[in-house]
């Protein structure tokens, strides 16, 4: 059966689906024939017309393709069918000639339909994004078709209309449905990037101001900033990547495609070599004929050359739909036999921002008075812990600006100094306080050490000449991790290790808390790049798991690298293999639970189909079979492997 599935079939007299409705005339024909043949007694060209009649409409597409094939020099399996159905009318066979037409015709069309099915369902991406945009110059807003829009300028969406371009929002919050991009269920609540900031590039933006083209606007109007154009934006990023996809042949269809160039002629050869069997046995020349043309269409191997390309195409398109793009047999089969995961730890494991754990106040200085010195000093630092320290603590505390502190300065590798109510206050590290003499006590040693056991980053708040008190944080895991890792043991993950640049301690911490096997701290980039290489010199295949960017040399290396977040990032959708359009980790048991399915589909359909040629070539070569019955088999088998490959489309976790 033909792998060339790009030819589209739509002309004809029923639109799309012309192929199966002509196979469903064939073989109506060949039953009409068989019936007046058997039962009705009448001339015998009634039965011949019907049979030639279910010959032309089961051999209409299947020659135009072998044809098509001939010219460039292509022996190809339709053309071997093709071959056996003009034999067998030679030999006056005209049933089962038509009984291999019809059901050959209708595994061509059921491969051709579920081929659709699954590049339709992939190429629906491309009618996500709207045709047209409204923007906004000054007062005046005008329609524009989107190959117009230009970076910088500014689209106004309507409530529960589609976003016309990748950008970022400028005024307006909404809650936007990202599910035909990301696979996210739940619509996301975005708000607009702060008015007096400088606005960065795409993938630098926090994910709560950025829009996709394609994703669904809620309930309020949104102004946004073009950032990308229209060929760049994600959606036509995600449709060229899908079309470079299909062509990436996986290893089990590249092993069956070197077997056919090999067994196809062999099979020519010797199907001639039996046309002259009546020369050497006793038999008439019609007899040998007919044995050659049976095994003709025992040896045909159809089920064997669609066997993994329709379960790969319906895998991808399955994952697809739930906004993850595999982009390739490869990868989706790597996948299905990976037992260990490398995962990145921040924003992969964790939630990538960290959040205040403890204030501890010391030597009875007063908690509240504790809380608004860190408060008034952090939000005029713009160290990342520090804004994350001052919004928790407004948030818990309900405080108010009370403009007490100035004259913040960061102190590289330390912490920070400053003034509060006209003294020097210092929030660090240990060496910040002895840089400034202030004492640390052995109580409050021993505090920090067990702060640093379960993983908390500890600073030190010095103040009048002596620690007042202390205040911990921690990037801490993910809701959905340490269900998803439970879900990955139970499908057969057996290692999971988290790669962390950060302190040793803290990647143990976490991965005590969310069920990891193991943790490795303190890797630079390098360093991850080695432990990838160590993971695959012992457990052989190795999954890596990250944010795509700066994971990116050790993705390259292991063997099959999955990028969570993708839909923002470049960077991440072109250098992975398997890219999660959303940052949910939770889409990882799904996607390694449909490779695993496909990867168990392709062995099932190279068994039926290979062990269905295996049992009928003998028996046909030694004329034990008649035709009919060989090509109910042979073509069954095709029939069964298309429709095994087409569960995948319903795939569900569990």
């Amino acid at each position: 059966m033909s792998n060339d599935h790009n030819h589209d079939h739509s002309s004809g007299f029923f639109g799309k689906n012309t192929e199966l409705y002509f196979s469903f005339l064939s073989g109506f024909f060949l039953t009409l024939g068989f019936s007046l043949d058997t039962w009705g007694g009448l001339e015998s060209y009634f039965h011949l017309t019907s049979y030639i009649i279910s010959y032309g409409f089961g051999a209409y597409f299947i020659s135009q393709e072998a044809v098509q094939k001939l010219r460039q020099g292509i022996f190809e399996i339709d053309f071997l069918m093709i071959a056996a159905a003009i034999g067998a009318a030679y030999i006056g066979s005209w049933a089962e000639g038509a009984l291999l037409l019809f059901l050959f015709s209708l595994g061509h069309a059921l491969e051709h339909y579920a081929m659709n099915k699954a590049e339709k369902s992939i190429k629906s991406l491309g009618n996500l994004s709207p045709k047209t945009a409204l923007l906004k110059t000054g007062d005046s807003i005008e329609e524009i078709a989107i190959e117009d829009l230009k970076i910088g300028d500014v689209i106004v969406v309507k409530p529960h209309t589609k976003i016309a371009a990748d950008g970022v929002i400028i005024s307006g919050e909404s809650s936007i449905n990202q599910a035909p991009i990301t696979g996210e269920s739940m619509p996301v609540d975005k708000s607009p990037f702060p008015e007096n900031q400088q606005i960065p590039s795409f993938s630098d933006i926090d994910k709560d101001h950025t829009v996709f083209s394609g994703t669904i606007n809620g309930n309020s109007a949104l102004e946004i900033h073009v950032l990308k154009l229209t060929k760049d934006s994600t959606v036509s990023r995600l449709i060229s990547l899908v079309n470079d996809v299909e062509t990436k042949k996986s290893p089990t269809q590249r092993l069956t495609k070197r077997f056919e160039k090999v067994y196809v002629p062999i099979v020519i050869i010797l199907v001639a070599l039996l046309c002259f069997a009546f020369l050497v046995i006793n038999e008439t020349f019609n007899e040998s004929l007919y044995r050659a043309i049976t095994v003709l269409v025992a040896a045909s191997p159809c089920a064997l050359a669609i066997s993994t390309p329709s379960a790969v195409l319906s895998g991808i398109a399955r994952a697809a739909q739930r906004g993850v793009l595999i982009k390739g047999g490869k990868a989706l089969e790597d996948l299905g036999s990976i037992t260990t995961i490398a995962f990145d730890k921040t924003g992969t494991l964790t939630e990538g921002k960290p959040s205040l754990k403890q204030v501890i106040a010391f030597n009875d200085f007063n908690k509240e008075e504790l809380l608004q010195l860190l408060y008034e000093v952090e939000r005029l630092s713009n160290h990342p812990l520090a804004k994350a320290i001052a919004k928790s603590i407004k948030e818990q505390e309900k405080l108010e600006d009370a403009n007490l502190a100035s004259n913040v300065q960061a102190i590289q590798g330390k912490g920070v100094e400053a003034i509060y109510k006209n003294e020097p206050v210092y929030i660090g590290n240990t060496r910040l306080m002895t840089d400034n003499s202030l004492v640390i006590s052995e109580a409050i040693e021993t505090q920090i050490n067990q702060l640093l056991e379960v993983g908390e980053t500890v600073m030190l708040v010095g103040y009048q000449n002596q620690i007042i008190g202390l205040v911990s944080v921690m990037d801490i895991p993910r809701k959905a991790a340490a269900e998803t890792l439970k879900r990955l043991k139970s499908i057969g993950v057996k290692n999971m290790i988290m790669l962390t640049g950060d302190h040793e301690r803290v990647g143990q911490a976490i991965a005590k808390q969310i069920g990891l096997t193991e943790s490795r701290g303190n890797l630079l980039p390098e360093d991850k790049v080695d432990a990838i290489r160590l993971l695959k010199e012992r457990d052989g295949k190795v999954a890596m798991v990250g944010d795509g960017v700066n994971d990116a040399p050790a993705m390259a290396l292991s063997t099959v690298s999955v990028a969570m977040g993708a839909a923002g990032s470049d960077v991440a959708l072109e250098t992975a293999d398997v890219a999660l359009m959303s940052d949910k980790i939770e889409m990882l048991p799904f996607v390694i639970g449909l490779s695993r399915a496909s990867k168990r589909i392709i062995k099932q359909n190279i068994f039926i189909s290979l062990g269905v040629v295996a049992i009928l070539v003998p028996v046909t070569i030694l004329g034990l079979t008649n035709i009919g019955l060989a090509v109910l088999f042979h073509e069954g088998s095709t029939i069964v492997v298309v429709l095994n490959a087409l569960r995948l489309l319903a795939y569900n976790e569990d």
